[in-house]
């Protein structure tokens, strides 16, 4: 008979403990709540864990992206009819409470006390720990995953990145590397906004979306190249790794995949 292992915050902590995550540390987590198997406590425990290995000095960021805060028409430059203009008015303004579809753990993290969230439209990031405020008191709206952005921070602080149970096409930081690189994939971000109590829409550019064409050969490359720790949370399959070299290793690779 198969052993169930029940997943709580202890497990948690002790679990990315042994990845590499240390007291203190600054980590950015991706994450499936489900592909941890019974979680005791759900993805509230999920994220007592992560704090409690970071302890007091630590911070938890993650990706809380809202992309439903889009033109649903972007093929339609400027005003449209009547049809356009009424679901383009049914796109929810950007605010600090706007839930994620970035799954169960960051929707707990929003959920914190104390958490902060960056204010960009669709590319926002939370955080809770010391220094929340730092990571999430800038980010640009052009470009919102380059230079300047919450990334570019992580980066800097020599954040580790966290994958529970999910793979390298749902690292973030993939796109950082990829806004390094000369030639990258380009795309058009538009999102109302407001500007002077006034709702218009605002058209930003940004790096593309890889959609898993190079991003799992990236990840899985550096993890042969002896980057990464690996281990199981549960049932999970998880990965630590500093964000650093993942990021001169992608920057590289990438560069050369997209001449």
């Amino acid at each position: 008979m198969a052993v169930v292992v029940v997943v709580d915050a202890d497990v948690v902590c002790a679990g990315v403990r042994e990845l590499g995550v240390a007291e203190g540390g600054v980590v950015i987590v991706h994450s499936s709540l489900s592909a941890l198997g019974n979680v005791d406590g759900g993805a509230d425990a999920v994220v007592r864990g992560l704090l409690r290995a970071v302890g007091s000095a630590g911070t938890v960021v993650v990706p809380a992206f809202t992309p439903q805060v889009a033109d649903p028409f972007p093929e339609v430059p400027g005003p449209g009819d009547a049809e356009v203009e009424e679901a383009r008015g049914r796109v929810p303004l950007f605010h600090e409470g706007l839930v994620t579809p970035m799954g169960a753990v960051p929707n707990a993290l929003l959920r914190w006390e104390g958490r902060r969230r960056s204010r960009h439209p669709q590319a926002s990031v939370a955080a809770v720990g010391a220094r929340a405020e730092e990571v999430t008191r800038r980010q640009p709206l052009g470009y919102a995953v380059g230079v300047g952005s919450p990334f570019d921070w992580l980066y800097r602080e020599r954040a580790r990145i966290v994958l529970l149970g999910v793979g390298h096409d749902r690292n973030s930081f993939l796109h950082y590397a990829e806004s390094l690189v000369p030639r990258h994939r380009r795309k058009v971000r538009r999102f109302p906004y407001l500007v002077d109590g006034e709702r218009v829409w605002v058209r930003t550019d940004d790096v593309g979306d890889d959609n898993g064409r190079f991003f799992p050969q990236v990840g899985a490359e550096f993890g042969e190249a002896g980057g990464v720790r690996r281990g199981k949370i549960g049932a999970a399959d998880c990965q630590v790794m500093d964000c650093v070299p993942f990021v001169g290793f992608a920057q590289r690779r990438l560069g050369e995949l997209l001449r």
